[in-house]
């Protein structure tokens, strides 16, 4: 691992797989601080030196089809359910970047919060692995991008601000690569 530090924000950064961290050291601006924090953080969680432990694609890697579905704890949802939950909440925070409301919980369908899992070949579980890291890309990005004047703004369709919305991202990604990690120990 090749790792540099950028002086002008004195962040740490370094390459991982899929090139993700290293894309931080060409965008690291005052202007954008807390915003590049942020997405430093989400991608961290996804795709590269995680604190706490293994990243998502760490969790992932060598997890099949049949151990995605595979449901070890009755009632509970499968790594499969769960990467589709956590990638529709992504999909809902990068539509509320754009103007669209997050729907309100009260009334939100449940096929909205957990997708329905329809087809669990290995080529769909594959899909919905990438589809899972290039959507989380794409907010990352979007993060770093939005501008920290943009931070206090509130939320379509919620009662609290960007800042709130971009640190649950990486919460909620956390959260659910607890629940994956354990599912997987268990599937094997």
């Amino acid at each position: 691992m090749q790792c540099s530090l950028v002086a002008s924000v004195e962040l740490k950064i370094c390459e991982s797989s899929g090139d993700w961290l290293s894309s931080f050291g060409q965008s690291l601006i005052f202007m954008n601080t807390e915003c590049n924090r942020i997405a430093y953080q989400l991608v961290s969680t996804i795709n590269g030196e995680a604190w706490y432990g293994d990243s998502l694609r760490e969790i992932l890697n060598g997890v099949s089809a049949e151990q995605a579905k595979a449901r070890p704890i009755p009632n509970a949802h499968s790594i499969w359910e769960t990467v589709v939950h956590v990638n529709a909440w992504i999909k809902f925070f990068s539509g509320a970047i754009q103007g669209t409301p997050i729907p309100a919980w009260s009334t939100m369908p449940k096929e909205q919060d957990w997708p329905p899992v329809k087809d669990t070949n290995e080529q769909a579980w594959k899909q919905a692995v990438n589809t899972f890291f290039d959507e989380h890309l794409r907010l990352v990005e979007t993060i770093k991008s939005f501008g920290d004047e943009r931070l206090e703004a509130t939320v379509p369709g919620r009662t609290y601000n960007f800042y709130r919305l971009f640190q649950s991202a990486t919460q909620h990604a956390v959260y659910h690569s607890g629940q994956i990690a354990l599912l997987k120990k268990m599937a094997f």
